[in-house]
């Protein structure tokens, strides 16, 4: 190992049935050094990261952590914390139910305190020297979300690590408790911590790490220095679109001419919601494809869900044809002619035991309302015809959806949607994890409902596909708007120097 190195990483392979998660991937992290780990969704980081943390096991590779001679093998959580190290998550893993002390040391005492008094008074310590506005005694759950993040760092810390992993840690905190856990990440690489930081907020990579590794498709792209790397260039490596190579693409013109009488088919001021949006203004006029496009986390699926009402509104005022509604639940949209297919079909779309044919009628079921049941010969017929319109290869009607191949089960969930015979139409990565011939076949019927005068809106995390389908783009970034692209800036260029400089 390198003198300065605390964790080196070597040639690490992972393979899933039919996916290669890593392949050949290097990661080294120092004493003292806030390094993060990015890549967009897929890239390998979390496998990466479950590696290190013995949660999935590598088939090749080495180890090497400070303080021992050779390899080290950690073939459990418990192995890895053996060898110090220790990981923070998103969802925070402690009793609320328990005291600041009691999550500090539970699992651990083993005979250690003799008396409550002892373990208070060295987690009040811990606390004190980590600067945590918390009390021993005090009960979890009246501490902020940011507070217990610290409680759970402090519980790590105190655990000797010498390398702490923080998986999205900012993910549900305000600015100012962000600030508080930069300083206790601060304090920590001062005494000579290791930490990597994962994370999907770029403003804070730059704020408070010394080095990116970033990961694309499982591979290495490379390690950086952070005063080596601009934010447009980090994008272009998450995204791998190198700036100098790109070429704008060309699409039909789907844009309608909008005169400045139109009325929008959807319009939104000020929109936000429970999932940390920033309020936002938004609007799609009749007959127009537009999307939301940014880095995975930047707030893309969280917009339009607000619109939609799946996640809670927090303000904002709705107008659908002109008319102000009240739109806080998905029923209250759907009865607005607003469709929505969902960006995680398994989890918020499908209901796999559940027939091809019933999961097809079940909006139109639930906007008929349930005491006027779909007869079995009209869903018969509704089921046939959106087969044979989008191609969707299924045995049969009554063939269980989870039978299906993913591109047919997305098929179905768009056949929903169409059903319903919407006015606006919201698809949230409608083409993910589909083959290509079936992305081809969503895109061309994308822009022929637009044709035929539906508005959509688009997600998609690749940028190409959003450029041949939409004639405006929306660019988030770290949950709010950044910039709007039409015309002549709807390149991949352009959306890159947005994401990457915000309003500037």
């Amino acid at each position: 190992m390198q003198e300065k190195s605390v964790l080196e990483m070597r040639g690490i392979y992972k393979t899933f049935p039919g996916v290669k998660a890593l392949q050949n991937v290097d990661f080294t992290l120092n004493e003292g050094e806030i390094h993060a780990l990015m890549g967009e969704n897929g890239a390998g980081k979390s496998t990466l990261i479950k590696v290190l943390t013995g949660v999935h096991q590598k088939d090749e590779g080495t180890v090497f952590v400070k303080g021992y001679n050779e390899a080290v093998n950690i073939r459990s959580p418990q192995d890895a914390q053996n060898v110090g190290i220790s990981t923070v998550y998103q969802e925070i893993t402690l009793c609320n139910n328990l005291t600041v002390a009691e999550n500090m040391y539970i699992g651990r005492s083993k005979g250690l305190f003799t008396n409550w008094k002892a373990m208070n008074e060295k987690a009040g310590k811990i606390l004190k020297d980590l600067g945590i506005p918390a009390e021993p005694t005090q009960q979890l759950s009246s501490c902020s979300i940011a507070v217990q993040q610290m409680v759970a760092i402090a519980r790590a810390v105190d655990m000797e690590c010498k390398i702490l992993i923080l998986d999205e840690p900012t993910s549900s905190l305000d600015e100012q408790e962000v600030a508080k856990l930069f300083r206790l990440m601060r304090d920590l690489k001062a005494k000579g911590v290791g930490i990597i930081f994962v994370t999907h907020f770029l403003e804070q990579v730059y704020e408070v790490c010394d080095k990116i590794t970033v990961l694309r498709d499982g591979k290495l792209v490379g390690e950086y220095e952070i005063k080596d790397l601009p934010m447009v260039e980090l994008v272009s490596k998450m995204l791998g679109k190198e700036l100098d190579g790109l070429s704008d693409m060309k699409k039909p013109n789907v844009a309608a001419a909008h005169g400045a009488d139109e009325v929008p088919v959807y319009e939104a001021e000020q929109l936000g919601s429970v999932a940390g949006v920033k309020p936002f203004d938004f609007k799609i006029y009749k007959g127009e494809v537009n999307g939301f496009t940014g880095l995975l986390g930047s707030g893309r699926s969280e917009s339009v869900r607000a619109v939609f009402g799946a996640d809670k509104v927090t303000g904002g005022k709705v107008k659908v044809n002109g008319k102000e509604v009240k739109i806080t639940k998905p029923i209250n949209a759907m009865k607005n002619g607003i469709s929505y297919l969902p960006e995680d079909r398994k989890r918020d779309g499908i209901i796999g035991d559940l027939s091809v044919r019933e999961n097809l009628i079940l909006a139109h079921q639930v906007l008929k309302g349930f005491f006027k049941p779909i007869s079995r010969a009209q869903s018969e017929k509704f089921a046939d015809e959106y087969i044979k319109l989008l191609e969707i290869k299924t045995a049969s009607t009554e063939t269980p959806i989870k039978a299906l191949s993913g591109g047919n089960q997305q098929k179905v969930l768009l056949a929903r949607a169409l059903l319903s015979n919407p006015e606006y139409l919201i698809l949230d990565e409608p083409t993910r994890g589909i083959d290509i011939g079936t992305k081809t076949e969503i895109q061309e019927l994308v822009l022929k409902l637009a044709g035929e005068g539906k508005s959509v809106t688009f997600i998609s995390s690749e940028i190409d596909e959003m450029l041949r389908t939409c004639s405006r783009l929306v660019v988030m970034r770290d949950l709010k708007q950044v910039g709007e692209l039409t015309g002549e800036d709807l390149t991949q260029t352009k959306i890159m120097k947005t994401i990457a400089g915000g309003e500037k």
